[in-house]
This record gives C-alpha cells, structure tokens and sequence, in this order.
C-alpha cells in the first residue's frame, strides 16, 4: 500500500527554480501558487477552472482554460433520463499566454472569458461560487444560459502536488466534491433546476507546466448517503506520483485518503469498450466498485501535434468505500463519472 506524504503548512508551491517545493497531497489549499515562479516554459503553462453540476437526471459543464498557445472554453449539458443525451461546444481562442488571467487561488477571484456568440464568469468569495454563461444557438437555434451558485463548501478537498521528470514541470490540482447546488439551466425555452436538496457541484482547479504527451484517468462522484454529505475523487495516470495519489473519500465535510485505485474498464475487439459495465479495484480493499455506464461524452480532436482524445463517462456506482476510521460505506446507483483522456498538448 501506498504511503502518502501529507502537507500540513502553507508555504510557496515553487522554488526559485520552479520546481515543486512541496510534494505530496494536502486536505486544503494550502501551498501557495505564485504565477511569476514559474520556469518550466510559458507556452507549456496550462490553467483551468472546470465545474461540474448536477443531480441523478441531467448536468451541466463548464470550463474556462487557458493552455498558453490556445484557450478552451466549453460548455456541455447531459440528460441522463430517457434515451440519453449530451451536447458539448467548445470555442477556441488562440495564443492566449496566459492572458485569461485564471487567478491563483481557488479560493477567490473572477474567472471570466467573453467570445463570440458566448461568455463564462465564475465569481468566487463570500463563502460561494457563482457560475453564470451564454452560447447562442447551442442547440439549433436554441441558446443555452447558465445561472448556478454553489454554498456551504466542505471543510476539506483533494488537493495534489504532482512533479514531472523534467525541470520546471508541475501540476498543482485541488478537487472540491459534494458542493450543494442551487439555481438553473436554460436551454432554449425549457429550464432545469438545480436545487441543494438533489443537486451538488465539483470544482477541478489546476495549474501547471505539463510535458507534452500524457494519459489520465480520472473519476468523482458527489451526493448523499445515509443522509450525509458523500464523495470522492480517484485517478492516476501522469506525472510521478511516488509521493502521493490523488484518491480520497469525503464524508462529513472530511477527507479520508485512499491508496491506488484501478480503472478495469472493459475492453472490445482490442479497444476499451466505454459503455459496457466497468469496475474499480484498490490495493488496500477500501474502494471497490461496479460503474454501469449510462452515457459516453466522448469527443476526439487530432491535427498532428496536437491531439486530445476524451471520453468521460457519466453512469451509477454500487460497492463500498471505506473510511480512515474503518467505517464502510455502501453505495447503490450512485451517480458519478469516470473518464480517460489522452492529450498531445
């Protein structure tokens, strides 16, 4: 089993050389990201805010990010119910160099981003986060608006220093699970709401300098067990990560972490068959799952040297986690997804 180094005390995240002062996973946001440190090479500096909302029927999901040679901005709506359904649009702008201005820190600032025929604005502080957004003719001649807050956000978070076998190279990630939602989708001229009683939001917050080609795996869910506030988040797949893994439960408004976690995702004719049952395995026993997949957001975009390659999976969990303190907690159908995601960037 995998031993965890913790970080405790806030200090720089960089050095002077823009290494990784730090290693390790901490509970909350404690190192401290500081933009002007970074030496790895501006145009391999990547920074994104990515928030996920939703309940057991439809979701919503948004991104501002700015990858320094371009900026991606998406917006996507998944119906979970019926013949499902998703849709996903994602302008481009080029050579923004950091010029999006994410901030750095999750726990305040602005966001925002105004395109052609759309704009995004996340405003963090005064204990929420407000999410609004536009993009016309997101369906047909249907435009899409987004007007979510997210409150009451848990004590602690997933939050990671992963270093890269290369100088000046980092990801500093922190994951917010089983934020309670309340507010609206509109979609032409029927709304969705979102309401804190059924309905929860995940923030992805990362900054850093990446090598050029890696592959992710990643899955969160977010809801309710036993009348408490229940999550988690787990993933591998980039990065050395001897140090510490990125898996952890939330029960409670408290972290508990996980060793390594395993995809099995099944495989087809030679190729991973997405939309057929997975499961999830853990070296210490505390996290295994069954993933009954319900629908595929799978978008590819290859031109040569840049690829990204993404299917993120939205379907129902059933097993069991357990706790630091050895409590088991069973799930059934419990809504999440799970993704793999493989990037030339």
């Amino acid at each position: 089993m995998r031993n965890n180094v913790e970080i405790t005390e806030a200090r720089p995240l960089l050095d002077l050389n823009g290494d990784l002062a730090q290693v390790g996973f901490a509970r909350k946001l404690l190192p401290v990201y500081d933009k002007s440190r970074v030496k790895g090479g501006l145009m391999r500096l990547k920074e994104w805010d990515y928030y996920y909302v939703g309940n057991d029927h439809y979701g919503v999901a948004l991104t501002i990010a700015d990858n320094s040679y371009m900026g991606l901005d998406s917006f996507s709506f998944l119906m979970f119910d019926g013949e499902p359904w998703e849709i996903t649009k994602s302008p481009m702008r080029w050579l923004t160099m950091g010029k999006t201005g994410l901030p750095e820190s999750s726990d305040e600032g602005v966001s925002e981003i105004y395109g052609k025929n759309y704009f995004l604005k996340f405003v963090v502080g005064n204990g929420q986060r407000h999410l609004t957004g536009h993009i016309e003719k997101f369906q047909g001649n249907h435009d899409l608006t987004v007007d979510i807050t997210l409150k009451s956000e848990p004590e602690e978070s997933m939050v990671i220093c992963t270093p890269f076998n290369k100088p000046g190279h980092f990801y500093y990630n922190q994951k917010i699970n089983c934020m309670p939602a309340e507010g609206f989708v509109q979609l032409g001229g029927q709304k969705y709401y979102f309401k804190p009683e059924d309905s929860m939001g995940l923030l992805d917050w990362g900054r850093g300098v990446w090598t050029y080609h890696n592959t992710w795996y990643w899955g969160s869910a977010s809801g309710r067990v036993y009348g408490a506030d229940f999550g988690f988040n787990i993933g591998y797949g980039f990065g050395d990560t001897s140090a510490a893994t990125e898996n952890m439960l939330f029960y409670k408004g408290k972290s508990h972490k996980l060793s390594e976690v395993y995809f099995n995702i099944p495989m087809k004719n030679g190729t991973e068959d997405y939309l057929a049952p997975w499961t999830f395995t853990s070296d210490d026993g505390k996290f295994e799952m069954d993933f009954v997949p319900i629908i595929d957001r799978a978008s590819c975009t290859d031109v040569k040297l840049i690829k990204s390659d993404q299917h993120q999976v939205f379907g129902k969990f059933t097993g069991k986690a357990t706790l630091e303190d050895g409590t088991v907690i069973e799930i059934k159908d419990f809504m999440g997804f799970a993704e793999k995601v493989e990037n030339k960037w």
